[in-house]
């Protein structure tokens, strides 16, 4: 079964907890310059602020996937982008395509980025992130429940702009 990770921003409060969850997952060694696998953003604008959480967008034709020429991404029956690094020559071929620039090197040079906690998954726990979100503004869901969520919210968001184009709001 197909499944994706849903980010929520209006849910989003910055407290940071899925990027602390992610780096004890994965044992992310910030002394050594190791970065995090998932980035909390926060914007302004007019003086409003919105939250960002980012990670591997796992895209469905993943331009990472295509790039590394030692065919260390690949995609699991799930959807997800998964890496086996071992092969790894640390070309930054995946990175230069990733159009959000995810892909991070450890000190060794090899390539590591989200994997959605795959072996978490496996045991049918959820992603580290997601289980430790406070507001409910990550999930993982299956394919279906995340296309009706997202058209949901960008349903209310084109009548939210379109509203306020139009001085209705």
């Amino acid at each position: 079964m197909r499944k994706r990770l849903y980010f929520e921003p209006d849910k989003c409060s910055s407290c940071f907890a899925c990027s602390v969850a992610c780096m004890d997952q994965n044992d992310t060694d910030l002394p050594a310059g190791e970065k995090p696998y998932r980035h909390v953003f926060t914007t302004s604008e007019d003086g409003e602020f919105k939250y960002y959480s980012v990670s591997c967008m796992h895209c469905d034709d993943a331009p990472c996937v295509i790039a590394c020429p030692c065919a260390c991404l690949s995609k699991d029956e799930s959807g997800f982008t998964l890496c086996d690094a071992s092969n790894c020559i640390g070309c930054h071929s995946c990175s230069l395509a990733c159009p959000f620039g995810i892909p991070t090197f450890n000190k060794d040079g090899k390539m590591q980025k989200c994997d959605a906690c795959f072996t978490r998954q496996e045991y049918n726990l959820s992603p580290a992130c997601v289980k430790v979100c406070p507001t409910g503004a990550l999930r993982c869901l299956n394919e279906e429940d995340y296309e009706r969520l997202r058209s949901e919210y960008l349903k209310q968001k084109r009548v939210e702009m379109v509203e306020t184009q139009w001085g209705t709001l």
